[in-house]
């Protein structure tokens, strides 16, 4: 009897410091932060308006500021690191979307592929328990119970170290330096590059094993198309050396066909040399982020059947600048 007490109390001892008191506001903080600031964004757009939404190629490798211009369209770059949970996601940004806008997708591979298990126990678990309470209960128990274990005593240590540094070092100050006002990733110049991050240049993407994570982003097609809002998927930025199979893409397309989306993609199926990515397959550098990005707005354009306008000369000059 007494190690059954000292058990539960251990366990609702482990539940209030984590849930109550210890944070990381610098790792985690700066996710919720970019979050937050991206719904608030969204939710100010009228209609219509368009999003991109996807794992940090989003960000990195398209930018709203060229394609909203192009297409005259207010445009907002909802995309977030891959491991964020969807369903988290799809909370935050969907109550901002209405008939007529349009959610433009180049999900990242493996954000299909998704476990039931990967999605329940990413970095948002912790997000979720210390600073939505109220929205983790409205999730199914799976999500409640993975996001109330989600940390360990590494994460004490993490915790114990970032909320005193966070008075010297500010997320939104962090966040301002490296986003613009769109959501857009900015300042990736090729002359800052990172090419020992890219591993592999020629490793082929892993198999594509439909799971939870297209189970979710099938229900949102489903749900946001039978509301009137025009979802497109497409596909993410890499390497030329590493194309997708085409059987791949074909299942891709079909789960938005099947669902009441559209699919679109470029001749290039957005594959670029490795010369052209900043630090990792899914993240071009700024000067091919803007070439890139002028495609994809004659693509959408040519998909929705409107007008695109020609890009501005500032965008035009530096996604001059890449070098592929």
């Amino acid at each position: 009897m007494r190690l059954l007490r000292n058990a539960l109390l251990s366990l609702l001892l482990y539940l209030l410091i984590f849930a109550l008191i210890l944070d990381r506001p610098l790792s985690l903080g700066l996710l919720r932060l970019e979050i937050q600031q991206k719904a608030a964004r969204l939710a100010t757009l009228p209609t219509p308006k368009l999003v991109i939404l996807a794992g940090s190629n989003a960000p990195y490798s398209h930018s709203c500021a060229v394609i909203g211009a192009m297409l005259h369209l207010p445009c907002e770059n909802a995309g977030i690191a891959v491991g964020i949970g969807l369903d988290f996601l799809i909370r935050q940004y969907g109550p901002s979307l209405h008939a007529g806008d349009i959610v433009y997708m180049p999900m990242e591979f493996v954000q299909y592929d998704n476990s039931r298990l990967q999605n329940d126990t990413g970095p948002d678990g912790a997000i979720l328990l210390r600073h939505e309470p109220g929205l983790l209960l409205t999730m199914p128990p799976s999500r409640i119970l993975a996001s109330a274990f989600s940390q360990n005593f590494p994460d004490l240590l993490e915790s114990a170290v970032e909320m005193p540094m966070v008075r010297l070092i500010s997320p939104a100050r962090t966040l301002a330096t490296e986003y613009d006002i769109q959501g857009d990733r900015v300042g990736t110049t090729l002359a800052t590059a990172k090419p020992g991050l890219f591993g592999n240049l020629a490793a082929p993407p892993l198999p594509y094993a439909p799971g939870y994570g297209a189970k979710i982003i099938a229900n949102f097609i489903r749900t946001e198309t039978a509301n009137g809002v025009i979802v497109i998927g497409g596909l993410p930025t890499g390497f030329a050396t590493a194309l997708p199979p085409p059987a791949e893409i074909a299942a891709i397309r079909a789960l938005y066909l099947a669902n009441g989306g559209s699919f679109a993609m470029l001749p290039n199926l957005s594959r670029y040399p490795p010369a052209d990515f900043y630090d990792s397959p899914d993240h071009l550098a700024q000067p091919c982020q803007y070439r890139h990005s002028i495609a994809i707005a004659r693509m959408l354009a040519a998909a929705l059947h409107i007008p695109v306008h020609a890009p501005a000369p500032s965008a035009i000059a530096l996604a001059a600048t890449c070098p592929a």
